[in-house]
């Protein structure tokens, strides 16, 4: 089953495998449910006509989106290289406790053919492949979206402590294209892949898979919701294993494709 979310003539409107679901239908009510109970109440819903193309970030305005870092191996070494702070990335690689930040509230969160941004005060920005979770007020994870959790390196790379403007501007999230519902053990070994277009030619292309992930996904999420309540659910990007060369910087007109699994994000970088 899958989600999407588009722009309508009457507002944004939610559909069920590309049918409209009725207008008052709202993804906070449905992460409400317990797992076990979602897909049988998306069954039950009646659906109408073909839904149009206009698709929005599948996420409510005010539901928030939270990430990880250092997940990989490969993400400890490019944060170990970056940054001037030495060992602080192998010690949250390797301590049992993870890395989660916040990264955006629903209304700021931009989705497929959206606009992603750089910040105009750095000189070191790339993109951040991620699988996204989608949890339930229970804290049961019930699919996945495509995440790009863009990142200034020059900032994080100077001072740790500084990861907050690092991670979190204008521009700085895109999920999408919509919500795949699943349950965790079908996305333990996904195919993460990004591509990015520059002036028509590809400038970088890198692969990984979920499988390669140092923690479970049962770990970020029992440490995101241990002392923090979501009533109407919540998103977690997972981390990427995907860094780009260190003489790499994302640039105006930049394309960036991201496809896990069966979903595919796509937005370009403007001003």
């Amino acid at each position: 089953m899958y989600l999407t979310r588009h722009q309508d003539i009457q507002g944004p409107r939610w559909a069920l495998d590309g049918y409209w679901l009725p207008q008052d239908f709202n993804l906070k009510l449905l992460l409400e449910l317990p797992g076990g109970a979602l897909v049988g109440f998306l069954k039950a819903i009646p659906v109408a006509g073909a839904a149009n193309d206009k698709l929005m970030a599948p996420i409510e305005a005010e539901q928030e989106v939270w990430a990880c870092g250092v997940t990989y191996a490969r993400s400890r070494d490019a944060r170990e290289a970056e940054t001037e702070v030495k060992d602080i990335y192998e010690k949250v690689y390797e301590a049992k406790r993870p890395e989660i930040f916040f990264k955006a509230i629903g209304w700021r969160t931009v989705g497929h053919r959206g606009t992603i941004r750089i910040r105009q005060d750095t000189r070191w920005n790339v993109p951040e492949s991620e699988l996204t979770l989608v949890i339930n007020c229970q804290g049961e994870i019930i699919g996945y979206c495509v995440g790009n959790d863009l990142s200034s390196r020059d900032i994080e790379g100077e001072n740790p402590l500084y990861l907050p403007q690092a991670k979190i501007y204008n521009g700085s999230c895109a999920i999408g294209p919509g919500i795949r519902i699943a349950q965790a053990e079908e996305l333990r070994d996904l195919q993460i892949e990004i591509e990015i277009v520059r002036e028509n030619q590809l400038v970088f292309e890198e692969k990984i898979r979920s499988s390669q992930m140092k923690r479970s996904f049962e770990e970020l999420v029992f440490y995101l919701t241990a002392e923090l309540r979501f009533p109407h659910g919540v998103f977690l990007m997972t981390g990427t294993g995907i860094i780009p060369p260190d003489n790499f910087t994302l640039q105006k007109g930049d394309l960036v494709r991201i496809k896990i699994g069966s979903l595919m994000l796509e937005n370009e970088v403007q001003d």
